[in-house]
């Protein structure tokens, strides 16, 4: 169970996270549809966060609803092991849901790209989706698709993502930093 509400302090997402509550202390940081928030209050099951109006207006955070489902992690500890890329929890932007459709038993999921961001963007590359790292499929003048096997879909909220959706989507953190490292040695760049 979640609820966004606005209060004196702020917006502030509250939810209840059974699996992993007992678990979590006031000030760590847990990922919420891949968006790294830090927990401002703690009590019981419950998780409460404050939401920036940056977050709100880059998530899809802002689209959640009390029955919404969304995928919930905790951060990796440094002398744990890696499964995916590089994921920070740092939402570059939401998108929407161009398709999602069953292909005899796998599932492609198509996704708006905003022009903005379509550089980051590489065939084989890495995605992160609601916090998920996945592998870019197929590269389209306007979107991007990704394949999702059936245990990653039942096992994240992508269980119930459908088409005009938004989700939320970080790009490769090694590109972010290469280009702005080749920023700094264009012959373009002014003095």
């Amino acid at each position: 169970m979640l609820w966004i509400r606005a209060t004196d302090r702020g917006t502030q997402l509250q939810i209840a996270a059974p699996n992993i509550a007992d678990t979590i202390h006031t000030g760590e940081s847990v990922a919420i549809n891949g968006c790294c928030l830090s927990v401002s209050a703690h009590r019981g099951e419950q998780l409460t966060f404050d939401l920036l109006a940056e977050t709100l207006e880059r998530t899809n955070l802002k689209d959640l609803r009390r029955d919404s489902h969304v995928n919930l992690e905790r951060p990796i500890s440094a002398d744990g092991r890696l499964g995916g890329h590089f994921v920070q929890g740092h939402i570059d932007c939401a998108a929407h849901v161009l398709s999602f459709q069953d292909v005899a038993g796998d599932y492609r999921l198509e996704i708006e790209l905003p022009e903005e961001f379509s550089h980051y963007v590489v065939f084989k590359g890495s995605i992160a989706l609601n916090g998920i790292s996945l592998t870019v499929a197929e590269i389209l003048p306007k979107s991007f698709a990704v394949w999702i096997i059936p245990h990653t879909r039942h096992h994240t909220n992508l269980d119930s993502i459908q088409s005009g959706d938004r989700i939320n989507i970080e790009f490769d953190i090694l590109a972010k930093y290469l280009e702005r490292m080749l920023e700094r040695y264009s012959p373009q760049r002014e003095e």
